[in-house]
């Protein structure tokens, strides 16, 4: 157990003090409209202003800080620039696990176009080798260099990559672009809950749950593009003796229609939301003159109240330990490494985190590369035709829409919060998973498969929001992107496997059901409960 750290004695005396200055002021004209707005937002708050990491050894005058920027945001509360983050940053979900499935529904026409040569599970290795290596070296940039940079260009060669793609001559260079789709995408996912988070009111962090319903919406696009493009045979040759580019172009106008919607959308990004650097980031980085100049900029453009001065944050006093003295050098790498492991909770918490996404990304990928052989060995009939495949590929991915929308919900209830909700969802998916194992029928197959998309993404959804909700604001981007990581190293292992295990084996199934079983109990036993706190 750690120690509740005591306060410096200029927070209680100058920054008190100010606030209680700041208070008589606006008291004194209770007619105020942002007197009136502020007490209504205080009163339906189910936020009681404590800091998730509060109570933690870690640098007071951050804590301090942190504090008074919290209450700044609270303050100011949503606003249509919230709006914007929500539906651009939730467009960026969206783009992610678009591209993430993209390789794996053109990795059979393009295999077949080019001649069977080659690693057959090569794509599904570029992929993950590129958002497991984007993951790490956007998460890191992002901490050292700032939040905006990586937001804004992750997306951009994304979209330039799988037009690029599109056209590529051979299986090797269709490979590497489709790693470069995964290193835009892989940084894109670890910022898209970062800058969201550390612009959001306390009362509102359970939005960023919900906006995991986006990426339920990507795997859905990317469902009904398959879908209108692989099943026409004026664009998909049948066999390797007789396929040309000419003949089986579909697979390349999944990939230019997905390009250019992810261009649309990148170039959005840039236009709309025209993001400023995260006050959070700027906090860590001793830029408090910027903290404060963001916040009031935004309240002026909004007609919300403000009260935050930079004599307040000066009085907390210096912020040491977030930074090296040379941004770039391994010194400033160790700086957020250590910082993820700065006390007892902190620690434990980080590595039930990683190992959460680690076991993840290995149960839920492998369980489907030893399901079909288990099921047509007890008799399954599931004859589909190329219609009936892409279709139910697309109602699934739909399906999966809703999953996070119900945990938005879930973890806002104070019986339940982030931690329960995700056991829900673990033993919820092991469940269906099970119930999956006696799938004889084509209907069964995809009753099934739409439950499991959806009980999945209660779990997934929350964790995606969880996870940069309990790490420390200075390190978020870091220990967001090493967890990002973790989940890719194991899609890449499941890659493996299916290459080499022999797949008539029951056992690696019922092993996938206990992981996910697993995951809902390590999550429930996670340290550290936002329901109710401010992210730190």
């Amino acid at each position: 157990m750690t120690s509740t750290p005591t306060p410096t004695s200029s927070w209680f005396s100058k920054g008190a003090e100010s606030r209680q200055e700041q208070s008589r002021d606006t008291m004194g004209n209770s007619k105020s409209p942002l007197m009136r707005r502020s007490r209504w937002r205080r009163s339906s708050s189910k936020v009681s202003g404590e800091d998730i990491l509060a109570l933690q050894d870690l640098d007071p005058a951050l804590n301090s800080k942190m504090h008074l920027v919290n209450d700044a945001i609270d303050d100011i509360g949503w606003t249509p620039y919230h709006t914007k983050l929500f539906f651009l940053n939730g467009f960026g979900y969206a783009v992610d696990s678009l591209v993430l499935l993209l390789q794996s529904v053109i990795a059979g026409p393009a295999y077949r176009e080019f001649g069977n040569r080659g690693y057959q599970e090569g794509l599904t290795v570029a992929v993950y080798s590129g958002m497991l290596i984007g993951a790490l070296f956007w998460g890191f940039g992002a901490d050292i260099v700032g939040r905006r940079y990586a937001f804004n260009l992750s997306l951009l060669i994304c979209s330039l990559s799988a037009i690029i793609a599109g056209g590529m001559p051979s299986w090797a260079s269709l490979g590497f672009f489709v790693s470069l789709i995964g290193f835009g995408g892989g940084g894109n996912l670890v910022l898209d809950t970062t800058v969201f988070l550390e612009y959001l009111p306390g009362s509102k962090q359970w939005v960023l749950t919900m906006m995991a319903a986006w990426w339920g919406l990507g795997q859905a696009i990317t469902g009904l593009i398959a879908w209108g493009f692989l099943v026409p045979t004026r664009w998909n040759c049948a066999s390797v003796d007789t396929c040309t580019m000419a003949n089986n172009m579909g697979w390349r106008y999944v990939m230019f229609t997905s390009g250019a919607l992810v261009l649309v959308l990148s170039i959005l990004r840039l236009t709309i939301i025209r993001l400023k650097e995260t006050p959070k980031y700027l906090l860590g980085a001793g830029e408090d003159a910027k903290v404060v100049e963001t916040l009031q900029y935004l309240a002026g453009k909004y007609n919300r109240p403000c009260s935050l001065t930079l004599n307040q944050l000066g009085a907390c006093g210096l912020v040491t330990g977030t930074h090296s003295k040379n941004r770039f050098s391994i010194g400033e790498t160790m700086v957020h490494l250590r910082g993820l492991f700065a006390t007892h909770m902190i620690a434990v918490s980080t590595v039930m985190i990683w190992l959460s996404w680690a076991m993840v990304g290995l149960a839920y990928p492998l369980f489907y590369v030893f399901l079909p052989s288990y099921l047509e060995a007890r008799g399954a009939k599931l004859d589909l035709s190329q219609f009936e495949i892409w279709r139910n590929y697309a109602l699934t991915n739909f399906s999966s829409i809703f999953g996070p929308l119900l945990a938005g919900w879930l973890c806002n209830l104070s019986f339940l919060g982030r931690r329960y909700t995700m056991l829900i969802g673990g033993l919820m998916t092991a469940g269906f998973f099970v119930g999956y194992t006696q799938v004889r029928t084509a209907a069964q197959d995809v009753g099934i498969s739409c439950a499991i998309a959806f009980s999945l993404n209660v779990y997934y959804g929350t964790l995606y929001a969880y996870t940069p909700e309990v790490l420390p604001s200075a390190h978020r981007a870091t220990g967001n992107g090493i967890a990002v990581a973790c989940n890719r190293i194991m899609g890449i292992l499941s890659a493996v496997i299916a290459t080499v295990a022999d797949t008539s084996t029951v056992v690696p199934i019922y092993i996938c059901v206990g992981l996910l079983a697993v995951m809902g109990v390590v999550a429930a036993l996670f340290p550290f409960e936002p329901y109710g706190r401010r992210s730190s």
